[in-house]
């Protein structure tokens, strides 16, 4: 009998060279630009308790920041910097991807250098060092011939744990921009391809071992001597970075940046985009798993070409807006777009994506609930799941206000788990998505809005400024435009998050193109 190969394997292998080798490099500079920075600091603050408390205290604090949120916070400040730089010396930079990622992995690395540095210069006996000061030793000579080879231990302990936890956190640098292993797991989980979620995993955690040997390596053979055994552990690491460059070399003659959001739709309809524009000669490549924040102002920045929002969420949640009908929003907001960021709406796809209230099909007939009016009467005893910013958004507070809604419980949840935790009752409600196809997968049923509480969420290709007058990519996305309905999308995102039959996004984008080009 022959044994077949997960084609999902092949997909996680053919990714590996360009997400390992960004993670690498992220990841060494990061550690790299860490260890310039807090060994010296370590050095001037070992004999003042002060300065050496204060220090510590606050890369301790540092280390109490969630990953995820030490990175985000870091865009928005770059890029008000950027801005500033722009504007007073003429020249900007990109603060998107490579350079909040370092910056912030920077910082995460800093506490174990710091304190086993300060720990192991700390643990020395004092006579050791009255003796280096009794043979003539200056205090320089006494740290670098004496202290330090003695420290060492300690010291490199701590640069292991260092290397060990910035690149553990780098893979979720994903959503600002920068390409790791973290895409992997990102995107796993909300297609729900386990084999993606464990393949970014193991590779994360095979790369931390490495580089932690090839580090201890180097200390061994310090400490015992060994030319050999430094020479092999510094081998390795520059091989581990020499591997890295071709994927970078390869994507820098790259033409165009398709962005994507950290949901399943978005996954299908950026490898759409990129393979509209391949089939017509032009280089793109996907960068997924990017914060809906994030992804506009690297829009507008022309750190990224190209990408699909919604109508609904720029109107109302990036710009602040009040709910226009349909024609009027979109209008409005395409001019809006151009004027105030120079960015084009080329159009719209042909379907929407709306938020909207969902329950379990069965359940909702036996209560009589049809629209979110009928589930006022109810919601007080049921409990409703949306994602993770579902609940600070203007659209629950529209909710709430139009309806007077108040429910039980409120829980946060992975957006595609929530439909199964609707299906088997473990809560009562979700705030789902119309275009999504689990919502069949699992019997459910839309609650229509009859006071249109929700702002229309047409599906909207929006380009960069620098690309607002770039035909070859607007021919080559044409035939998109007004082809794509909500039975088409919903069919495909079923087909990109079905679990262990899901296919990946590739595969699921060339179908719908076979779909729609039939037209």
């Amino acid at each position: 009998m022959m044994l077949t190969v997960d084609p999902r394997w092949n997909d996680a292998l053919t990714r590996l060279p360009d997400y390992l080798g960004s993670h690498v490099r992220v990841s060494l500079t990061a550690l790299a630009l860490g260890l310039v920075v807090s060994f010296p600091l370590a050095l001037m603050v070992k004999r003042r308790p002060l300065a050496r408390d204060i220090v510590l205290g606050i890369a301790s604090i540092v280390q109490t920041v969630p990953g995820l949120a030490l990175l985000a916070l870091f865009y928005p400040l770059l890029l008000a910097l950027a801005g500033l730089s722009l504007n007073w010396f003429g020249v900007g930079f990109s603060a998107f991807g490579f350079l909040p990622s370092v910056l912030a992995l920077a910082l995460y690395s800093m506490l174990p250098v710091l304190r086993n540095t300060i720990t192991g210069l700390q643990g020395i006996d004092p006579a050791i060092i009255e003796a280096a000061e009794g043979v003539g030793m200056t205090p320089r000579q006494s740290l670098t011939m004496v202290e330090l080879p003695l420290a060492l231990p300690v010291i490199m302990a701590g640069v292991r744990t260092a290397a060990v936890w910035v690149i553990g956190t780098a893979t979720l640098s994903t959503p600002i921009g920068q390409t790791s292993l973290g895409n992997y797991i990102f995107a796993g989980l909300q297609t729900q391809n386990w084999v993606f979620v464990l393949f970014g995993c193991a590779a994360a955690a095979a790369l931390a071992l490495a580089v932690d040997q090839l580090l201890a390596l180097i200390e061994n053979g310090v400490k015992r001597n060994s030319r050999m055994r430094i020479a092999v552990g510094c081998i390795g690491l520059a091989a581990l970075v020499a591997a890295t460059l071709m994927p970078s070399l390869a994507r820098a003659r790259t033409s165009y940046i398709v962005g994507a959001k950290t949901f399943t739709e978005q996954y299908v309809l950026s490898s759409l985009i990129a393979q509209r524009l391949q089939a017509v000669g032009l280089s793109a490549t996907p960068r997924e798993g990017l914060g809906s924040a994030v992804i506009f102002e690297a829009l507008a920045a022309n750190d990224i070409d190209v990408y699909v929002d919604y109508s609904g969420t720029l109107w109302v949640n990036q710009f602040k807006r009040e709910v226009e009908p349909r024609a009027k929003l979109l209008d409005d907001l395409k001019a809006t777009l151009r004027d105030r960021y120079g960015i084009t709406q080329l159009g719209d796809l042909g379907f929407e994506n709306a938020y909207a209230l969902v329950m379990p099909r069965k359940r909702a007939e036996a209560l009589g609930i049809h629209t979110i009016t009928d589930l006022v009467t109810h919601a007080a005893s049921m409990s409703i799941a949306g994602d993770y910013e579902f609940f600070s958004r203007p659209e629950w507070a529209a909710l709430k206000s139009a309806y007077g809604l108040s429910f039980r419980q409120q829980r946060q949840m992975q957006p595609d788990f929530m439909y199964a935790a609707a299906a088997s009752g473990d809560v009562d409600v979700i705030a789902g998505y119309t275009s999504d196809g689990l919502i069949a997968k699992y019997d459910l049923v839309v609650l229509s809005d009859p006071k249109s509480a929700i702002p229309p969420y047409d599906a909207i290709v929006l380009l960069s400024p620098k690309r607002a007058d770039d035909k070859k990519l607007r021919d080559a996305l044409q035939p998109l435009l007004g082809r794509i309905d909500i039975a088409a999308m919903r069919e495909a995102n079923l087909r990109a998050a079905g679990g262990d039959n899901a296919s990946s996004p590739d595969a699921v984008a060339r179908w719908l193109w076979e779909r729609i080009s039939k037209r």
